[in-house]
């Protein structure tokens, strides 16, 4: 594929992308025909990802990057300005979870016990480095015809169904670092799709649904390829679609 070929087709960044979730929505942007950029953070595991998407006769490239890492924000503009130009796509996909009921004393609700480690360690990569690494990219969007920034989110990320809803499973869902930094990228989210109203980049937050990835676990209600699926509609946004939003397979959620 020569240069001019790569800038006439859509280029995707998807960071965490060599599995779960992350890598499902490679798989089916790179179905739609989009060139699609692997975030992942050791060789090993970008290149199975890769030969994964091959067999199902997707082409692909993986980028070493590690979201936490600040000098690999700006390796990733290099790369991709001077192969592309421009970025048409960026999925903040990587997160982690640190808290679990099991770490932290058994108890379902953490927020009274948290450690302050658990807590950096969750915003590092959840919120500090997604705003770090599109504050970086954002250049590089504005350069394409149509910018699209998908923030994965959380219903776990709502803080108007925490308050007010009587869903019996929300009490075992209340790990503290983790919604918290889910509840700041929605910030993000509404705060940098009102600075680029009325430009050509569209920002929303993504809610997968529960999915069995090594996070969600084995009992999830939802596949890989059905939790990538509103990452990948927002992704692929239309012209008079929204920004701003909070959204699950074309559900608004409340903030």
């Amino acid at each position: 594929m020569n240069t001019r070929e790569q800038n006439s087709r859509k280029v995707a960044f998807v960071t965490g992308a060599n599995r779960g979730i992350g890598f499902g929505t490679a798989l089916e942007l790179g179905r739609q025909g989009v060139h699609v950029i692997l975030g992942a953070r050791d060789e090993a595991s970008g290149r199975k990802a890769l030969a994964e998407l091959a067999e199902q006769d997707v082409q692909a490239e993986w980028l070493e990057f590690n979201v936490a890492n600040a000098a690999d924000h700006q390796r990733a503009y290099d790369f991709i300005e001077q192969k592309y130009g421009k970025l048409d796509i960026l999925v903040n996909n990587a997160g982690i979870m640190l808290e679990t009921p099991e770490t932290e004393f058994n108890q379902k609700n953490t927020t009274s016990v948290v450690s302050g480690d658990a807590l950096r360690g969750t915003f590092e990569v959840n919120f500090f480095g997604l705003v770090g690494l599109t504050q970086t990219l954002l250049p590089l969007i504005k350069r394409a015809p149509a910018g699209r920034i998908v923030n994965v989110s959380s219903v776990l990320a709502s803080l108007n169904i925490h308050a007010t809803s009587d869903d019996p499973r929300l009490p075992n869902h209340r790990q503290f670092a983790y919604n918290a930094s889910k509840t700041a990228v929605n910030a993000f989210t509404i705060h940098l799709a009102k600075e680029l109203a009325g430009s050509s980049v569209k920002v929303n937050a993504a809610h997968p649904g529960w999915v069995r990835t090594d996070m969600g676990g084995p009992h999830a209600e939802m596949s890989i390829e059905e939790g990538a699926a509103t990452s990948v509609q927002l992704a692929l946004l239309g012209d008079d679609g929204p920004s701003g939003s909070y959204m699950h397979k074309g559900q608004v959620l409340p903030w």
